[in-house]
């Protein structure tokens, strides 16, 4: 190879180098990158029409694991969803727990948002539970089903906030209410806050 050519590869290389560097910054809109989180409406798998499956510790809901107990993955008609088609009842024979971990910038602020109903089948009226940062309770909830139907659960939005420690956080649901009969929660949803308001 002369050494006009060999010039021309070594700047072709470099010029790649280059591109390939710059590209994560780009991506990520220069300087702040988004969390990764999937699937807060439990879409995926889908679970039968009209029924439910249930999931137990140490089986997943797409990128959710059951970490505690066991829970009901809740079929499209079964009972009214409050984003897309499914749901998710925290507790299956007894109470559960499910988790999800997802990329975060240490330092940053994220908002959760979710939608919260009740499973209006049986059971105590008062549904209740809690929303945890990597093993952290940030905030207890309660569900009050008296009067909720499958036809009219009643969702209720829900908020808080946290900042991340490091480069991957963890947010998990977990029922506090024995029984069958649990706090139901939908259309999870995690942001980077710009700004956060509450």
């Amino acid at each position: 190879m002369s050494l006009a050519r060999t010039r021309i590869a070594v700047a072709a290389l470099l010029v790649a180098g280059a591109t390939a560097l710059a590209t994560p910054a780009q991506a990520a809109g220069g300087h702040r990158a988004l969390s990764h989180f999937d699937d807060g409406s439990f879409e995926t798998p889908k679970a039968p029409a009209n029924a439910f499956t249930n999931v137990t510790t140490g089986q997943s809901i797409g990128p959710w694991k059951v970490t505690a107990g066991n829970v009901d993955l809740i079929g499209a008609g079964f009972w009214q969803a409050a984003e897309g088609d499914q749901t998710l009842d925290l507790n299956g024979s007894t109470s559960g727990t499910v988790a999800q971990s997802f990329t975060t910038v240490p330092g940053t602020t994220y908002s959760v948002t979710y939608a919260l109903a009740g499973n209006p089948d049986g059971g105590v009226a008062l549904r209740t539970g809690r929303a945890l940062i990597d093993g952290q309770a940030f905030q207890d909830f309660s569900f009050d089903v008296t009067g909720r139907t499958r036809a009219a659960m009643g969702y209720v939005g829900r908020q808080f906030t946290f900042v991340a420690q490091g480069t991957s956080t963890t947010l998990s649901f977990t029922s506090t209410v024995a029984g069958a009969y649990g706090p139901v929660v939908d259309d999870v949803q995690v942001k980077e806050c710009k700004p956060c308001c509450g």
